[in-house]
């Protein structure tokens, strides 16, 4: 068998608060019958007021109502007439001072109870309930809902067995608690028979201290751990050219030239690198070699021809030879005549 939880009371105290606020030891049982008959009266007085919830709280001496409706010049009536009429039958249910409430539904399109009371309005006038399901369907999603699915069950379209029909648009997690979720029943009670309507819609998650206190958006999907260790590369990198870049020209200036490695062993790491390199790329890491020559003939640090400074490394030594065996001789020289 499923097994099925009411969406709000499966939130309740997470992300949905009382509709009834109260305690009481040992009266428990004869206020949580006022209560009772309390919804029931203002459903029955309010039928066509588009009345979605009803919330109750208790004091010492004072009972509140609170009635959300779509429509609230209905439940006022005129000059406040049926406010009056409403709080008189209530206070006859009770023994304590009663005061009425009215809040205005600004949207009723995302409320579930009264999305079903529209489909069950619509039943009950013999109108088709496909068509009846996607019109309401269309209407929430355009009002911003995330998703929302109708449910009907009965007799439908006058039919001898019975059967139930739904459909569905975005997504519905009813397994989420954060999820804010809006439920609701309601049954069209046609000639043949009544009908179940189920509402469920979607309308973003909520987050927050208290019930109610925010919402948000819901979360994106999770990416793989590779695209969030490449996204984190990246992001890196990007940081630390945009240091690079930013760092002040007085800071670049004043670093040592001594630093950077010169012209010469600048050719001599690159074509170290490209020795081992394949094939197919030699062509291109000689190409390199050949053209950055030039540049570092230009930057040697005597400012001669790499060429011309080889020979003079080279002369320098027989330069030398020279030097020694001509000071040798006239020692030679002399030796020989002291003989």
């Amino acid at each position: 068998m499923g097994h099925k939880v009411h969406p709000y009371g499966f939130r309740l105290g997470i992300i949905k608060p009382w509709l009834a606020k109260w305690y009481a030891d040992r009266d428990y049982a004869t206020l949580l019958q006022e209560d009772m008959k309390i919804r029931q009266l203002v459903d029955r007085q309010l039928s066509n007021a588009s009345v979605s919830q009803v919330e109750i709280e208790r004091g010492i001496n004072h009972v509140t109502v609170t009635v959300h409706s779509a429509k609230p010049g209905i439940v006022i009536g005129k000059g406040g007439a049926n406010v009056e009429m409403l709080r008189t039958a209530v206070g006859k249910l009770t023994n304590k001072k009663v005061k009425l409430e009215i809040k205005e539904i600004l949207q009723p399109e995302l409320d579930g109870m009264l999305v079903a009371q529209n489909v069950a309005g619509q039943l009950e006038r013999r109108i088709a309930f496909r068509k009846a399901i996607k019109q309401s369907i269309q209407r929430t999603i355009k009002a911003g809902a995330k998703g929302v699915k109708i449910q009907v069950s009965g007799r439908l379209g006058g039919s001898e067995m019975s059967r139930t029909e739904w459909d569905k648009e975005g997504r519905i997690p009813l397994g989420t608690l954060r999820a804010d979720i809006s439920y609701g029943v309601v049954h069209a009670r046609t000639t043949y028979g009544r009908i179940g309507v189920k509402a469920w819609v979607y309308r973003g998650e909520q987050l927050g201290e208290r019930p109610g206190s925010a919402r948000t958006e819901p979360r994106e999907a999770r990416r793989p751990a590779r695209t969030r260790a490449r996204t984190a590369a990246a992001s890196t990198g990007r940081a630390s050219a945009t240091a690079v870049a930013e760092r002040p020209a007085s800071e670049a200036a004043a670093a040592p030239a001594e630093a950077a490695p010169s012209a010469p062993e600048q050719v001599e790491a690159t074509a170290t690198t490209a020795a081992p390199a394949p094939a197919a790329r030699r062509t291109s890491t000689r190409s390199t070699a050949k053209a950055a020559k030039p540049a570092a003939e230009e930057q040697n640090g005597q400012g001669e021809p790499k060429a011309a400074a080889k020979a003079k490394a080279k002369s320098e030594p027989k330069a030398e030879a020279k030097a020694a065996e001509a000071k040798s001789e006239p020692k030679a020289e002399a030796k020989a005549e002291e003989k």
